[in-house]
């Protein structure tokens, strides 16, 4: 049996298109590396942040973590009200093959575990992230990656066949369910891969 080709590329945004890192932020805030360290693994951390990710108001995560530990409120407070300075700019090989694809019309979509308000704000400093055919932001839908529903979400509200699609992650976990719905998938480890190279394998137009 002969497998068709993909048609449609769905992105994920952070650490594909946007260069996200809380260390943008904390590095302006601490001077010594290992006090940053701490604070993101024991204060500010991935769990925590993810529940913004899941659709947690940000003025009540804060105020969580605040209670928790009063002496960084500074610092708790700066995650929310400095978001924009964790990203600290694009994958500017990745934006171009993104405004290529859409030169051609090729149809392309986005996946993404991300704070609704946030994302807002991202589209505002970036705007090719508001020139999706369509988007899913984990946190106006309540959904996370790797949960199978975010991907049938998308695929049921756009309209579109699993098997038309490649997911492009860096997440290995994200990938992995994206197989597993039926998608063809990119992993991008970061700058370890060409995607350009990736997608030209599928015979898209960049």
């Amino acid at each position: 049996m002969t497998v068709r080709n993909p048609t449609t590329v769905v992105f994920d945004v952070g650490n594909v298109l946007l260069r996200w890192d809380p260390r943008n932020l904390y590095r302006h805030i601490f001077d010594d590396e290992a006090q940053m360290e701490w604070f993101l693994a024991n204060v500010c951390t991935h769990d925590w942040n993810v529940e913004q990710d899941r659709g947690r108001d940000w003025d009540e995560a804060v105020a969580l973590l605040v209670k928790d530990h009063p002496t960084h409120q500074s610092a708790i407070r700066a995650f929310h009200e400095r978001w924009t300075e964790t990203v600290s700019g694009v994958f500017e090989q990745n934006v171009a093959l993104l405004h290529r694809l859409r030169d051609a019309k090729v149809p392309n979509y986005c996946i993404t575990n991300f704070s609704g308000p946030k994302f807002v704000l991202a589209q505002q400093r970036f705007p090719f992230l508001a020139g999706f055919d369509g988007v899913i932001v984990s946190g106006d839908e309540r959904l996370l990656k790797p949960d199978p529903a975010i991907y049938h979400l998308l695929l049921d509200r756009y309209g579109l066949e699993a098997g038309d699609c490649v997911f492009i992650d860096d997440s290995p976990a994200n990938i992995e369910a994206a197989r597993d719905v039926g998608m063809h998938t990119i992993h991008y480890p970061h700058e370890q891969v060409d995607l350009g190279d990736e997608l030209r394998r599928y015979d898209f137009p960049v």
